[in-house]
């Protein structure tokens, strides 16, 4: 039903759609509008997507449903650190909320450790927000465990995220 693929320069609009699109959607309620305003500008627009595109160190992968964008993530290439040698960062794991519980984020999950294995990665590590329950819930059933936090800037407001890792099998 889904299909995953590296998203090339070509996908920066609609990168930029449905980021803003589902980050509008998982956060507004929790937010000002004014710091939704503010963090949308200065991080989702085609431009943006296309210079991220661009980043050598950073990959999209892309989920498709019937060809069309379902989902997407944006991971990058990390120096070594305590989350590993060789990390890999989840920086951005987006799915449309139409495909919530169709198996779209596990098929996306499923991606990410299969890049993250071929290339050698020995590392997952990513930042969710402390309040977003249903995400830490997700990712600790992929074998996240929580290793500490770090300040998130959303508009003039700073929140914590907690931050997540696990090894690459």
């Amino acid at each position: 039903m889904f299909t995953v693929r590296t998203a090339t320069i070509a996908d920066a609009e609609a990168l930029a759609e449905l980021g803003a699109r589902t980050f509008r959607e998982t956060f507004a309620q929790d937010n000002t509008p004014e710091d939704m305003a503010r963090y949308l500008a200065e991080h989702f627009g085609g431009g943006l997507q296309r210079a991220e595109l661009e980043d050598a160190a950073v990959v999209f992968l892309l989920l498709l449903a019937e060809s069309a964008p379902a989902g997407y993530v944006k991971l990058r290439t990390g120096p070594p650190g305590p989350r590993g040698k060789r990390p890999l960062e989840i920086c951005r794991f987006y799915v449309d909320r139409m495909w919530h519980g169709s198996g779209a984020a596990v098929r996306l999950m499923e991606a990410i450790h299969e890049l993250a294995a071929h290339e050698g990665h020995d590392a997952l590590w990513l930042a969710v927000w402390e309040h977003n329950a249903r995400a830490i819930r997700f990712y600790e059933k992929h074998g996240f465990a929580r290793v500490g936090e770090q300040p998130f800037q959303l508009g003039a407001d700073v929140q914590t995220d907690w931050v997540m890792a696990r090894p690459v099998a």
